[in-house]
């Protein structure tokens, strides 16, 4: 087990049970709490925390819990990850300016906004969703910030869009088995990070046909609602 696999462990046994005896108040008491912890130890990840206050993508009868570290409520039994599992999915997912995401189910389109400031407007970011709810509580999420370069896709029968091909592929659900859909639409020796069941996955594609993966236990999402 490497550093990171042990940090990992560590940070979600010491974020469950500190979450419920302090109260922070501000997205930068937010940041600092969690670099203290240790986090967030990347400067890009660090940078796009500080200027994507998760207030903004909260409902507003949660607005007080706005930036406790564990998950929040918001449509349709979905939730707002808790800010040590973004983390997390970023480090993994380790996204670069230039690259062309697709970010699948980030719920209130907190993680598609973080994502579009690591990637500096010189990549592509592209949020695709089933649920017209969510679809419109992220579009006005969306208007709180000057976004380009990214996209926001309803669809109706698929979570895929077999047209394209991306550099990283980031879901925020729990699928029953990887989705040979999405594997189809990773570029080679790029990155997917993906729960599936109850343990998250990096999944590295070396050829059409062959993957490298990772498995990281112990990780609850909700579930991915349409399935390949």
């Amino acid at each position: 087990m490497s550093l990171f696999d042990i940090m990992i462990y560590l940070i979600k046994i010491k974020s469950y049970f500190s979450n419920f005896f302090s109260m922070i108040t501000s997205n930068k008491e937010m940041v600092e709490n969690l670099i203290y912890d240790g986090v967030l130890k990347t400067d890009k990840i660090i940078e796009a925390f500080l200027e994507v206050d998760r207030i903004n993508f909260v409902k507003f009868e949660y607005l007080e819990e706005a930036y406790a570290n564990y998950p929040l409520p918001i449509w349709h039994s979905q939730t707002i990850s808790q800010p040590a599992t973004v983390w997390i999915l970023l480090e993994l997912l380790q996204p670069n300016e230039w690259d062309h995401i697709l970010d699948i189910w980030s719920w209130s389109w907190w993680t598609t906004a973080l994502l579009w400031k690591i990637i500096k407007n010189k990549g592509k970011v592209i949020w695709i969703e089933i649920i017209p709810e969510l679809v419109e509580f992220s579009k006005e999420n969306l208007e709180k910030y000057d976004l380009q370069n990214t996209e926001i896709r309803l669809s109706w029968d698929n979570l895929w869009i077999p047209w394209e091909k991306f550099d990283k592929i980031l879901v925020s659900a729990s699928a029953r088995e990887l989705p040979k859909e999405l594997l189809d639409q990773l570029k080679i020796w790029w990155n997917m990070v993906i729960p599936i069941k109850n343990s998250l996955f990096l999944i590295k594609k070396i050829k059409e046909n062959k993957i490298e993966k990772k498995e990281y236990f112990w990780f609850s999402f909700v579930p991915l609602i349409y399935q390949w």
